[in-house]
């Protein structure tokens, strides 16, 4: 009998590996090209996204390959979501921030203005209402695309300047480059803001376009060579906690593609988020040390009274939004639930930062 059932379970092993050899085999292979928006030289920023693209033939055994295009080679940076949604790419790698002018709630699942941190962000994301809500955006908007969250960075700084920023004042009829509701909020104080992208940024300072910036993080801003034309860097980022970063999959080929393959993609982007906040957190402290020593760049802190101004100009902004789009309002207090849950948790569990 014991050598019955030890037969019994050694064929039916070998008929599931047969069946799931047979299904791998069977799924037909996908190329996804890939534009992407910031460089793939870029740490934390382009670079999950290789990393993505160097796993993915691994994980399914050839079944999956990207081929990753470098900003502007074959579509542009804020072209991305029109181009996989009407299928001129079958991907591409982004943020959802930079469809705030085609839906309002875009910035939500891109970075908030004082807004969760890295871990808080995930578990909303992958265990609240966030995913479901991401890509509800997106149908709602008509976009045939499915997204899948594929990147997270930590915080950024607050921005480059010319000269140094004493008080709220300071902002009006500044001219910066500043991302998303971050943007909105310096607006609210006079600024001038616009969104370049990241290469255009260094001429625009240099050139006198614009008098200040923000990018992203140290350890990325200083590819850009931002601190050599604006000396004085600013912290905490108050506009960006995190970031998340997208992969855009046009609908018809996600729906071509077999479970085992979307799972596998999944899988993938999922592993790139743990994957680029470690990346994001072990690279900033080098690039702020050699701004301080060795490149004459002015390190300020925001007082409480400035990150205050900040504050209320964003529950301005955040007000003004909800009242005038309905998925941003859905979104909002979605998130809003979520994190006045979460603080039971964030208040007690974490040991206070120094300041």
């Amino acid at each position: 009998m014991k050598q019955f059932s030890k037969k019994l379970i050694i064929s039916s092993t070998i008929v599931a590996s047969i069946i799931v050899s047979t299904q791998t085999l069977a799924a037909k292979k996908v190329l996804l090209k890939t534009p992407i928006a910031f460089s793939s030289s870029l740490p934390a920023l382009g670079t999950p996204i290789k990393w993505v693209s160097q796993q993915l033939p691994l994980i399914s055994g050839g079944s999956i390959k990207m081929k990753l295009y470098e900003p502007n080679k074959l579509v542009a940076p804020f072209e991305i979501l029109d181009a996989v949604s009407t299928g001129k790419v079958n991907s591409g790698y982004t943020t959802a921030g930079y469809w705030a002018g085609k839906m309002a709630a875009a910035s939500l699942f891109s970075s908030i203005p004082f807004g969760p941190e890295a871990p808080e962000y995930m578990a909303w994301l992958y265990y609240g209402n966030g995913l479901k809500l991401y890509q509800e955006m997106y149908d709602n908007a008509g976009y045939k695309v499915k997204v899948l969250p594929c990147a997270i960075i930590s915080p950024e700084t607050s921005g480059w300047f010319k000269k140094p920023i004493t008080s709220p004042e300071d902002f009006k009829g500044l001219n910066i480059r500043f991302f998303g509701l971050g943007g909105e909020v310096l607006q609210k104080l006079g600024a001038s803001t616009s969104l370049l992208p990241g290469g255009e940024i260094f001429s625009a300072l240099e050139k006198g376009a614009i008098e200040a910036t923000e990018y992203s993080q140290p350890a990325i801003d200083e590819k850009l060579g931002i601190y050599k034309v604006a000396k004085h860097n600013y912290f905490p980022g108050w506009h960006q906690q995190s970031t998340i970063f997208e992969l855009l999959v046009n609908k018809k080929q996600w729906q071509a593609m077999s479970k085992s393959q979307q799972s596998q993609l999944s899988a993938t982007c999922m592993a790139s988020v743990t994957n680029s906040i470690a990346e994001s957190e072990y690279i900033q402290f080098d690039a702020i040390i050699k701004n301080e020593n060795e490149r004459g760049v002015k390190m300020h802190n925001w007082d409480k009274k400035m990150l205050a101004t900040f504050k209320q100009a964003w529950q301005e902004v955040a007000a003004e939004q909800s009242k005038k789009d309905p998925m941003f309002n859905k979104v909002y207090q979605d998130l809003s639930n979520f994190r006045k849950k979460y603080a039971n948790w964030a208040s007690r569990a974490f040991l206070p930062r120094s300041l």
